[in-house]
């Protein structure tokens, strides 16, 4: 193929194209932020901005910015190649938004909202405007409106760590499932350790129990027989784990 062949089979982007891919890439990437922001992260409206700007011109170098080399002959060049790289080097910066303590681990969802953002700064740059505009408002829904059902569902389904004072013997598993009126597998663990020969410490790990459950288990505890003392130790989503004694 001739040089004029090429040129002419060639896209290029006027500057006014180019500034309105920048803004539209800003413009999404300042809602998804916008929602990040709003809950106090650290990776909120400016960084979501320049992570969608930059993922955008990244977009637009790799697809238009070498027509310069592709006019010459026996030059072959993969416009796909720089932006592929935009996905393997965002996943650093959102490596940068995840902070663990202990066992628990946060920042997943903003991370993972800065890897979304790059994605909509490539389908802009690349003027794919329909699947970007519809993949920011998908993911504002993701963000905004199933965290009220993920979090009506983590209630329903927390574990409770108890530690539970009684006279010697006077509790067994048994007995506290036919007293709470729990289904099989709640007790997920029963330890009894005999403090002397009166008095035993009870270390209890109930599953899938909501926070209604919690407030109205206590007192049925407390009420038993030979029950002296209830304290919860512990509660939320996930596994409780015993410390090593």
């Amino acid at each position: 193929m001739r040089s004029s062949e090429i040129e002419g089979s060639m896209a290029v982007l006027s500057n006014v194209d180019i500034v309105e891919r920048l803004l539209a890439a800003a413009a999404f990437g300042s809602l998804i932020g916008f929602e990040r922001e709003r809950l106090l992260w650290a990776a909120g409206i400016r960084t979501h901005m320049l992570v969608c700007v930059g993922a955008c011109l990244f977009m637009i170098v790799s697809a238009f910015g070498f027509s310069l080399s592709l006019s010459q002959e026996h030059v072959v060049l993969d416009p796909s190649r720089v932006a592929a790289q935009v996905v393997s080097g965002i996943g650093f910066l959102g490596a940068g938004a995840i902070m663990a303590r202990g066992e628990i681990v946060r920042g997943l969802t903003t991370a993972a909202s800065i890897w979304t953002v790059a994605a909509i700064g490539l389908a802009v740059g690349g003027g794919l405007y329909f699947a970007a505009g519809a993949s920011t408002a998908i993911i504002l829904v993701i963000l905004a409106g199933v965290k009220p059902l993920e979090e009506a569902y983590r209630d329903r389904n927390q574990t409770c760590r108890l530690r539970i004072e009684s006279q010697r013997g006077a509790l067994t598993p048994e007995l506290l499932k036919q007293t709470l009126a729990i289904r099989n597998g709640q007790i997920k663990r029963f330890l009894a350790k005999a403090r002397n020969t009166e008095v035993d410490d009870l270390i209890v790990i109930l599953t899938k129990v909501s926070s209604k459950d919690i407030a109205t288990l206590v007192p049925k505890i407390q009420a038993m027989d030979g029950v002296t003392d209830v304290t919860v130790v512990s509660r939320g989503s996930g596994e409780v784990r015993e410390a090593a004694t």
